[in-house]
């Protein structure tokens, strides 16, 4: 049996299987087919991006390790979107949909469109972009129209750099991720004007932020102060902010650190920093002076081009960056000085710290880890409730589930040394009685002081495949 192509009208044979005929003379087709029906009626059809997945993986080359390498990268936009698509169908009917959708009242307007230097030119497409668009994602396997090839290679070298700009605005790395592909489907749609584009960086870099700030006016949430948990020994110190959404960030994908652009005197934190102690602190800024300090004294944006990234004025940016900075300066700890250089990597003194607390955890001797915590180290585990600010309170929390004798015990032991946020950390996994397979269970980032460890925030174990590790060893 034969048919015409719902697409292009050529000529097709049957496929597909029994009592079924092929709709479509080729996957470029198809493709294009599923574009247009995903505009249509916004609903993004999981089993599409399902077959597509399938069909990538059956061509991953294994060699030569540049192939590979391109190969998996490849892959990541599609189990990024998987991912978002699962996570909003365990939300609440409708909630998912509003995800990305700005109507009349975005606080960013449409994206901006191809032009040069930062201004727009052309009104070429004001729809905003949603949650659900996200399989529309060109790459370079799959080119669709003239210029896709140029315009994922455009895109991909400053992809790094824009999710990493993504991850300080929201502290979420699942969300910047899902952003990040956001503006590459915005940046494309309009990619048939981008040789008019004069600055491709400085465009993209709008996108991104405005997208990210159309998210968190949607979001609206701020860190706010842990609350008491009954029955719980939490410490005598104050509750530290709470910030149920925020995840760790991978060392090996942060992009090469490039020169600062802002004078010395107007630095307020670190041009690369990632510390959780930053994002916590610049999470408590409202969104768009959380965004102008970022711009200005992160990215290295100058004052009319952060203004431009923006879209308001030189005289409003500059006034978002002053109180964000002062902001900053109160909630930050140590001098300011402390985080006016590029984050480096740990010293030989930290990563010796960091392997003696891998041991004292393997070998659940609690007396060594009380020597390596400060008295009034704090510890935290997102997006859980639990909090501790003293030594005492945190070892009595971890003495249960380390020590064989407890009825608590969890198992046994075994950690990884990584790094995430420029910060020392520890992949633990966790043999369970009774099995015999380690099984991934916690990321440990640890802010070192004087020596000793002054914070543990942990982590639940779902980004152990965006480090590089296997779920189990």
């Amino acid at each position: 049996m034969s048919g015409r192509c719902e697409v292009c009208g050529d000529p097709i044979g049957s496929g597909g299987g029994p009592g079924r005929t092929a709709s479509y003379c080729s996957a470029a087709c198809r493709q294009r087919a599923y574009r247009e029906r995903h505009r249509a009626d916004g609903v993004p059809p999981a089993r599409e991006l399902l077959t597509d997945l399938g069909d990538r993986l059956g061509r991953v080359r294994l060699a030569p390790g540049s192939a590979f390498h391109a190969d998996v990268e490849g892959l990541t936009p599609r189990f990024a979107q998987l991912r978002r698509l699962a996570r909003e169908a365990g939300r609440e009917p409708g909630r998912g949909a509003e995800r990305g959708t700005g109507g009349p009242e975005a606080a960013t307007g449409p994206e901006p469109e191809p032009a040069t230097g930062l201004e727009p030119e052309a009104a070429a497409g004001t729809e905003t972009v949603t949650a659900a668009a996200a399989p529309e994602i060109v790459t370079p396997t799959a080119v669709t129209k003239p210029g896709d090839a140029d315009f994922a290679a455009l895109f991909e070298g400053h992809r790094r750099e824009l999710r990493v700009h993504c991850y300080r605005l929201l502290g979420s790395y699942d969300e910047a991720e899902d952003l990040t592909q956001e503006t590459f489907l915005r940046a494309w749609r309009a990619e048939e004007g981008l040789d008019g584009v004069g600055n491709p960086r400085a465009w993209l870099y709008r996108i991104a932020t405005r997208l990210c700030l159309d998210f968190l006016r949607r979001q609206n949430r701020r860190p706010v102060p842990y609350e008491p948990v009954p029955g719980m020994d939490s410490g005598d110190g104050p509750p530290p902010p709470r910030m149920p959404w925020l995840q760790p960030f991978p060392d090996d994908q942060l992009p090469e650190p490039a020169a600062p652009r802002h004078e010395p005197d107007e630095q307020a934190v670190a041009g690369e920093t990632l510390e959780l102690v930053f994002l916590t602190a610049i999470q408590r800024l409202p969104p768009r002076q959380r965004a102008a300090v970022i711009l200005r004294d992160v990215a290295g944006w100058s004052a009319r081009e952060t203004a431009d990234l923006l879209g308001t004025t030189v005289a409003s940016a500059n006034s978002a960056v002053q109180r964000g900075r002062s902001a900053l300066r109160e909630a930050l700890p140590g001098r300011r000085e402390d985080w006016s250089a590029p984050t480096v990597a740990p010293s030989p003194e930290e990563l010796a710290l960091l392997q003696r607390y891998m041991e004292a955890a393997a070998r659940a001797d609690i007396d060594a880890v009380v020597g390596l915590v400060r008295e009034d180290a704090v510890l935290t585990m997102p997006p859980n409730p639990f909090w501790f600010t003293s030594r005492e309170a945190l070892i009595g929390f971890v003495r249960s589930s380390i020590d064989p004798a407890s009825p608590l015990f969890a198992g046994d032991w075994r950690h990884l040394p990584v790094r995430a946020n420029g910060q020392p950390a520890v992949a633990g996994y966790l043999r369970r009685p009774g099995t015999t397979v380690f099984r991934a269970q916690l990321i440990d980032v640890l802010r070192i002081e004087d020596g000793r460890i002054a914070e543990i925030t942990t982590f639940e174990p779902h980004l152990f495949p965006a480090f590089g590790l296997p779920m189990t060893r």
